[in-house]
C-alpha cells in the first residue's frame, strides 16, 4: 500500500438535497469512488472544493496533491475550499451526506448550496479507505468507560455533535450527556427525545434577537454541570492574534470527557469560564474554532 494517502480527492455529483430544519440543509452526493470513502469518527472533517470565482468547476486530478495544484492555479480559476463534517457515507450506496448552515448568499458555500440543483458536480477531499490506518482529521476521541460527557455546539458544530449522539446511543451503557446547543431559529430545534441519556438544552436566538454565543455562554454558566478540580485553577495560555483556537483533549480518564465547537471568540470565552473559573481539567476537554466571525475559513 505504498504512497497510499489518508485523504484522496472524490469526484460527486449533487443526488438530493432536503431540508433538516429552517437553518440546515442536507445535501446527499454520490459517484462510483464514494465506495472507496470512509468515515473514523462522528466530527469526521473533509475539505469541499466548489466552482472557482470565475464559475469554473473544480477538475483537480484524484490521484495528485490536490492542495499543491490547488495553489498553483490562477486564483480567479482556484476552487473554493471549505471544511464540513462527513455526517454519513454508505459506500454500498455509493452516496455520502453533508449538512450546510444555511446563511444566505453571502458566502460561497451557503451560496452553491442554497442554489444547487441534482446534477451539480464538486469535489471532496475524505478520507481514503484504501488507506490501512487511521486517517485522522477529528477530535473526538473518548476513553472506553466514558461516565460523563459534555458537548457544546453552535449550529456549524451541530452536525458533529448529533453525529456522536448517535455513536454513544450504540453503545450499551452510554455515558450520561449534558448538551448545549445554540441555533438560529426555534424550528431549528429538531427532536433528538431518542436519545435519553442525553440532557439536551435548545438554546436559539431568535425571536430575542441574541448575538452569535450569547444564549449558549449564558446557559452554559448556569446549568453545565461539570468536574471541578478542588482548589485548582489551571492558567490558560491564550492564541496569538489571528490564530484560530484547536485545544485537544488528551485524558484517558473515564470521569469526564468534554467537546466545544463553535465561533472563535464564544470558544475562547467557554474556555476561560470552564478551565479558569470552573476549573475543568484541561486535558479532559477539547475546544474547537469551527470559524471566526468577519474571516472566511
Amino acid at each position: 500500500m505504498s504512497g497510499v494517502q489518508g485523504y484522496r480527492l472524490f469526484d460527486v455529483q449533487l443526488v438530493n438535497k432536503s431540508q433538516v430544519s429552517p437553518s440546515l440543509l442536507s445535501l446527499v452526493f454520490g459517484g462510483p469512488d464514494v465506495a472507496k470513502m470512509k468515515c473514523d469518527s462522528p466530527d469526521q472533517r473533509i475539505k469541499m472544493l466548489f466552482p472557482s470565482e470565475d464559475g469554473s468547476l473544480p477538475a483537480l486530478p484524484e490521484q495528485a496533491q490536490w492542495y499543491q495544484l490547488l495553489q498553483e492555479l490562477p486564483k480567479e480559476k482556484r476552487p473554493i475550499v471549505r471544511t464540513y463534517t462527513l455526517r454519513h457515507v454508505d459506500r454500498e450506496r455509493q452516496e455520502v451526506t453533508v449538512e450546510f448552515v444555511s446563511h444566505g448568499t453571502e458566502g460561497p458555500a451557503s451560496a452553491w448550496a442554497i442554489a444547487s440543483t441534482p446534477g451539480d458536480k464538486i469535489q471532496i477531499v475524505a478520507p481514503n479507505a484504501d488507506y490501512p490506518q487511521d486517517s485522522g482529521g477529528y477530535e473526538w476521541t473518548p476513553p472506553a468507560g466514558l461516565r460523563q460527557a459534555l458537548i457544546i455546539a453552535d449550529e456549524t458544530a451541530l452536525p458533529a455533535a448529533r453525529g456522536i449522539l448517535e455513536l454513544l446511543a450504540t453503545q450499551q451503557n452510554p455515558p450520561q450527556i449534558q448538551a448545549f446547543f445554540e441555533v438560529p431559529e426555534q424550528g431549528d430545534c429538531v427532536d433528538l427525545s431518542e436519545f435519553s441519556f442525553a440532557s439536551i438544552h435548545w438554546l436559539p436566538r431568535n425571536p430575542s434577537k441574541a448575538s452569535h454565543g450569547e444564549c449558549l455562554l449564558k446557559a452554559v454558566r448556569a446549568e453545565a454541570q461539570v468536574p471541578k478540580t478542588a482548589g485548582v485553577v489551571e492558567a490558560i495560555n491564550e492564541e496569538a492574534e489571528g490564530e484560530l483556537l484547536w485545544d485537544k483533549a488528551t485524558t484517558g480518564s473515564t470521569a469526564f470527557y468534554g467537546w466545544v465547537a463553535g465561533e472563535s471568540t464564544v470558544v475562547k470565552m467557554l474556555r476561560r469560564y470552564l478551565i479558569g473559573e470552573c476549573g475543568v481539567n484541561h486535558d479532559a476537554i477539547n475546544f474547537m474554532a469551527y470559524w471566526s466571525k468577519g474571516r472566511q475559513k
